[in-house]
């Protein structure tokens, strides 16, 4: 998807929504071995702020997690969530190619194909999140309603707040 002015798809299927949004850069640092603890990082942020956006395979079909990155997806939640039974990490590679993203620049928003998006619940309690801009070095700051509203998202409880290696899916997504 082309982006004009400097925008990436993210910022524009927000401004097309007439949402308001905040932009935040930093300097991608591509040893960073967590694209959204970086982010937090490098921006100042509270990491239970900073959601990551993964792209899960249930039961065949792709669906869009966004979690806090200071945790991990519970892959078991999300399957429950969208009424599937199995749930494993996409395919880098199809991940990309589906979003129109790159790893650790998958955005949840202006996505090449829209995928059925699931939140996890702590959004909610929120006043503002962030989420990647559609790059790596951007983040998007937004009121979680309006992330919930544009992406059409089911609100669940997916996300757990440990960050240990194994179930931290560090790809596909960012």
């Amino acid at each position: 998807m082309a982006a004009k002015a400097g925008g990436t798809p993210a910022t524009l299927a927000l401004t097309r929504a007439g949402v308001e949004f905040s932009r935040h850069t930093y300097d991608h640092d591509p040893r960073a071995s967590s694209y959204g603890l970086e982010a937090a990082a490098a921006l100042g942020l509270d990491p239970a702020q900073v959601f990551k956006t993964l792209i899960a395979d249930i039961d065949g079909d792709l669906v869009v997690a966004v979690v806090p990155v200071a945790g991990s997806l519970d892959l078991k939640a999300l399957a429950t969530a969208a009424g599937g039974r199995r749930a494993e990490m996409a395919d880098p590679a199809r991940a990309q190619r589906i979003t129109g993203y790159v790893l650790g620049g998958i955005s949840p928003l202006g996505q090449k194909r829209a995928l059925p998006t699931y939140i996890d619940s702590t959004a909610a309690e929120l006043t503002k999140v962030y989420v990647s801009g559609g790059r790596r070095g951007l983040d998007l700051g937004l009121d979680p309603t309006d992330l919930i509203e544009i992406t059409k998202a089911v609100v669940a409880p997916i996300g757990r707040p440990d960050a240990s290696p194994a179930a931290s899916h560090p790809a596909p997504g960012r």
